[in-house]
């Protein structure tokens, strides 16, 4: 499976369930990832929204087309990294991760790289 080890940081969370994660829940787990770093550090979002979803309006009856797009998902799948950082310490990239993990709704783990030395 493509996307299962860490490529860029030394740090990153990967998934361990199946869903759909939509562009506003990245945007908010990076957010909330960035802002707790401090801007330090690098991050790098190992995911891209690109399939549409759409929807049709309330009331209308059936028939007459597919409906508008409304959004933009990720259909996440089991051992997919989502986020990664590097150049920051290993307390402050847990927490910022463990704070973008909350906003997915999907279960997590916090990886390390495995030649990462923790008292370096």
């Amino acid at each position: 499976m493509r996307g299962n080890q860490l490529a860029f940081g030394s740090f990153g969370i990967k998934s361990l369930e199946t869903r759909w994660i939509t562009a506003r829940q990245i945007e908010a787990a990076r957010v909330a990832m960035t802002r707790y770093m401090q801007r330090e550090g690098q991050s790098w979002i190992r995911i891209f929204p690109d399939k549409p979803i759409t929807k049709k309006p309330a009331d209308v009856r059936m028939g007459k087309g597919k409906g508008d797009p409304v959004g933009y998902v990720f259909p996440i799948t089991p051992g997919r990294i989502i986020f990664e950082i590097e150049g920051v310490s290993y307390d402050i990239a847990k927490e910022a991760l463990r704070l973008a993990a909350q906003k997915l709704p999907v279960t997590t783990k916090f990886i390390v790289r495995r030649d990462y030395d923790k008292n370096a």
